[in-house]
């Protein structure tokens, strides 16, 4: 028998990690999230805790879900922070609404399609794509033609496509083929609530989510989330349980909805954030804040074009949360990045999937999106393309 004295770890003191304080880099978040977190909701987060149950906190539920249903510009009941990173309301959305059998019509142009596409073969749905090239959005004909192919039950398109940079334009007429077909919407909106143009309710869209820490300048960790009626009726008449416990909707119904009974502990400190993120974006008025992000956006769009550099997608679809720039003849694009960060403490990020190597991902969201910004990103783009030959 080992004497406990002969243990390599005791529990002493003097066997405890040598970890020093916390000291992360001072960054300027400029790449395709997270963007930088408004002074206010930093001060949100130290504030005391509450239990989950809490009576306060019932309150700030429902504050927070009346924001989230103003933002997203509509009059869902169920309008909820999922508790989680978009990818969590993302598997909400898609694990609720698709069923085993059912088949559900996703993108081919970006690289959350295909993300889409891989959660609902995990809900057990059969997929099917409707064919765009990546940094083009979908075209209604081609939609209408697979709708006609293939029937599917339920149909999801992104909104803002950060891996390309594209803004899907005529959300309306996708939403009528849908429905003309009797099938569901779901909207992937990480990359614009907040900052692009989104109406819910007006556009017919039955599923929207969204994340938190792009054009609404919150730490990840409570997921918007919203559903009609229409939906929220599928998903309370499924046969079979879907197959995520943490995220079945009708289970959370009891805790977001009136019952507020126990479902899991609420990150109640990422609720204090997206409360106070949401809170800005009321008082700054939501159409106001659509103008920002295109008019600082459009000042660096500008400004890339006086550094020789060409945007990814055309003006008519072009992004302005999410910036995608394609990377000069001859530039080594990690070498950029890499100098930024080093240099400057400036984050951009390099391209996903198959423009991986070809851009650069620039936001320019939520609190990010400010003139001193761009104005910093710009001259500091423009030392470090020089440092690789490249003259405007």
């Amino acid at each position: 028998m080992t004497d406990a004295s002969d243990a390599t770890h005791t529990g002493d003191a003097d066997d405890a990690p040598d970890v020093g304080e916390l000291t992360p880099p001072d960054r300027t978040l400029m790449g395709p999230g997270p963007s930088e977190v408004h002074p206010r909701v930093l001060r949100a987060m130290s504030t005391p805790l509450v239990g989950h149950l809490d009576p306060s906190f019932v309150e700030i539920m429902n504050e927070v879900q009346e924001l989230l249903r103003y933002t997203f510009r509509t009059d869902n009941q169920w309008t909820i922070p999922v508790s989680g990173t978009g990818s969590a309301s993302m598997e909400a959305a898609i694990g609720n609404l698709v069923e085993p059998g059912d088949t559900m019509l996703v993108p081919t142009n970006g690289y959350f399609g295909g993300r889409m596409a891989s959660m609902a073969r995990r809900a057990g749905g059969e997929v099917v794509e409707v064919d765009a090239p990546w940094g083009e959005p979908l075209d209604p004909v081609d939609v209408e033609a697979a709708f006609d192919e293939h029937q599917p039950d339920v149909f999801g398109f992104v909104h803002a496509e950060t891996s390309t940079g594209v803004l899907q334009p005529g959300v309306p007429e996708l939403t009528s083929i849908a429905h003309d077909h009797d099938a569901y919407v779901i909207a992937d909106c990480v990359t614009s609530l907040g900052g692009v143009e989104m109406r819910v309710d007006e556009w017919d869209v039955d599923v929207a989510y969204s994340g938190p820490q792009k054009c609404l300048s919150c730490p990840p960790g409570a997921s918007p989330l919203t559903l009609n009626d229409r939906a929220m009726d599928k998903v309370l008449d499924r046969e079979e349980e879907p197959r995520s416990w943490y995220l079945d909707l009708s289970l959370l119904e009891g805790y977001w909805g009136d019952e507020r009974a126990y479902h899991h502990t609420a990150p109640i400190t990422n609720v204090y954030a997206i409360r106070e993120a949401l809170r800005l974006v009321a008082e700054e008025g939501i159409e106001a804040r659509w103008d920002r992000h295109r008019a600082v956006a459009g000042d660096l769009k500008a400004g890339f074009g006086e550094l020789g550099l060409e945007m990814n997608a055309p003006d008519d679809y072009w992004l302005p949360s999410l910036n995608a720039v394609r990377v000069p003849d001859g530039v080594d694009d990690g070498a950029v990045i890499d100098h930024l960060l080093t240099e400057y403490d400036l984050e951009i990020a390099s391209g996903l999937g198959a423009l991986a190597g070809d851009v650069w991902r620039i936001g320019c969201m939520g609190y990010s999106a400010r003139a001193q910004n761009v104005e910093f990103l710009l001259a500091a783009l423009e030392d470090a393309l020089a440092e690789q030959g490249h003259v405007a």
